[in-house]
């Protein structure tokens, strides 16, 4: 006779298999199998998100108001006096869902990822092995489904502003397109803000510089909304707004990328490679602006507009960026050192993130100042824009270099951190935009002299774009901008060394 099976002791009994091995598909619910696929931090956050009273009373707030106004409409149309004013409606529907998008949904985006830090919850997370990039998108991924939410439940209302008359459905198309990318970008740059300090004080200066740049983008996100929907059929037929909305677009998902990848930098250990995310994603946003300045450049004709606008405005992007980038610390963790090589300029370390920059810097300014020599439609004044198009990467060149200089020279032990990097560039550029104007209204010059202020980054760049129709000729020559830019290799070359020795220093010790 067989022994008598314990059945406290026998192991579990094993998943049905097809004849390969493999596990039958039926065995295991359809919705366990996408559960285990998706970032299970969004099943958390989206959990215990709509179980908060600030959702519900939103969400409920929200319903409120659109029933309001859809309640006026309908009055209005059954007295016959609403007649082409779907226009209006929509915008006041587009309101109750702006406040919750633009403002509520940022905002609690933030206050999440805070409130894990402030209660050192943080480690928690980090200990579960998703790591800063996949918890950061979880966070984000939770908050844009309740963002999906709020849409869900106002979108018969924005439909409703149709049948109202005085509004076509593609601008109602448009504007929703654009507020959800605004919506995105709000919502990843709320994430990164979270991320920026780390005591007491400097997470309430953030708290309340945050609430007013969403106060500032609810009502840009407004006036926005407001313009094209005004606009209508306008708006799509004219085709410099839509290169603008275009340009727009991109720079707000680009930056949403960047501003993404920095906060995972920023939550990632030393021994990891946390620099590779941002400075790739400043790459491709150069090479995307690269490419999308020629391509309008082309279909507009070759304007000569179009490399000047993406020159100038998109140089001062970039060298915003670089303010960040560069100001990283000397060295890397000995995990790193063995794969760094000269050109790893995506590798941890301010000697790589400031060779990126002036890598950058140089390719921007040198394209659209090729591509301004190329222009069709060159007026008198193009060889003073020509000049402001090199002289601007030069300053940026040029003030990053001693930003970083300072902050390795002046009490290095203080002033080498990031932060301090930062400070110093926000410094010297302040300094030197407003002292040479006050010297020379001191010394009977006029305040924007062009020797006085040669190295002056706001009034040198208008000088140098300024055409003397009196002299027939630029107010600057090109001695003095040979002036700037040798000024600004030098800066470089000095600063590189600099960051060489100070490397192997610190490798050493």
């Amino acid at each position: 006779m067989s022994a008598p099976v314990d059945t406290a002791m026998s192991p579990p009994a094993q998943e049905p298999t097809a004849s390969g091995g493999a596990r039958v598909a039926g065995a295991e619910p359809w919705s366990q199998r996408w559960g285990d696929r998706l970032n299970p931090l969004v099943v958390k956050e989206l959990r215990q998100g709509l179980r908060t009273r600030v959702f519900w009373v939103c969400f409920g707030l929200m319903l409120l108001a659109c029933l309001a106004v859809a309640l006026v409409a309908y009055v209005e149309t059954r007295e016959g006096a609403s007649s082409r004013r779907g226009q209006g409606y929509f915008f006041a529907f587009f309101i109750c869902l702006g406040v919750a998008h633009f403002f509520v949904i940022p905002y609690s985006a933030y206050r999440s990822l805070a409130r894990e830090r402030e209660d050192e919850t943080w480690v928690l997370l980090v200990l579960t092995g998703l790591g800063p990039r996949r918890i950061l998108r979880g966070k984000v991924a939770s908050f844009l489904v309740q963002a999906a939410l709020y849409a869900s439940a106002a979108g018969p209302f924005l439909l409703f502003s149709y049948f109202l008359n005085g509004i076509a459905l593609p601008t109602i198309l448009a504007v929703l397109a654009l507020g959800g990318a605004w919506l995105v970008f709000l919502t990843v740059a709320s994430v990164c803000a979270a991320t920026l300090a780390d005591g007491r004080m400097g997470r309430a200066f953030v708290h309340f510089g945050l609430l007013g740049a969403l106060g500032m983008a609810l009502l840009q996100g407004m006036g926005a909304a407001y313009a094209i929907s005004e606009m209508g059929d306008r708006f799509l037929r004219d085709s410099d707004l839509l290169y603008l909305v275009v340009l727009a677009l991109l720079l707000m998902l680009m930056d949403g990328w960047l501003l993404f990848e920095a906060a995972a930098s920023r939550l990632s250990l030393p021994t990891e490679d946390y620099t590779r995310g941002p400075r790739r994603a400043v790459g491709v946003q150069v090479l995307v602006g690269m490419l999308a300045g020629i391509a309008i450049w082309w279909l507009t004709g070759r304007a000569h507009n179009v490399p000047e606008m993406f020159a100038l405005l998109g140089g001062v992007h970039l060298i915003g960026v670089g303010m960040f980038v560069v100001a990283d610390v000397d060295g890397q963790a000995r995990p790193l050192r063995a794969a760094t090589r000269p050109w790893s300029v995506l590798r941890p370390g301010a000697l790589r993130g400031f060779r990126w920059m002036v890598f950058l810097l140089g390719a921007w300014g040198a394209l659209f100042w090729g591509l301004q020599v190329g222009s069709s439609d060159l007026p008198l004044k193009g060889t003073s824009l020509r000049m402001a198009t090199l002289a601007l990467p030069a300053y940026g060149v040029l003030f990053l270099s001693l930003a970083v200089w300072l902050g390795r020279k002046v009490r290095p032990d203080r002033l080498a951190t990031p932060a301090a990097v930062r400070l110093m560039f926000v410094a010297s550029v302040a300094l030197a935009s407003a002292l040479p104007p006050l010297v020379a209204v001191l010394m009977g010059f006029d305040g924007d002299d062009p020797v006085l202020n040669l190295f002056n980054p706001v009034v040198g760049i208008a000088n140098f774009a300024t055409y003397d129709y009196g002299a027939s000729g630029p107010k600057m020559s090109w001695d003095l901008l040979g002036a700037v830019v040798g000024l600004a290799l030098v800066a470089a070359f000095g600063t590189d060394r600099m960051l060489v020795e100070r490397e192997r220093r610190a490798h050493a010790s």
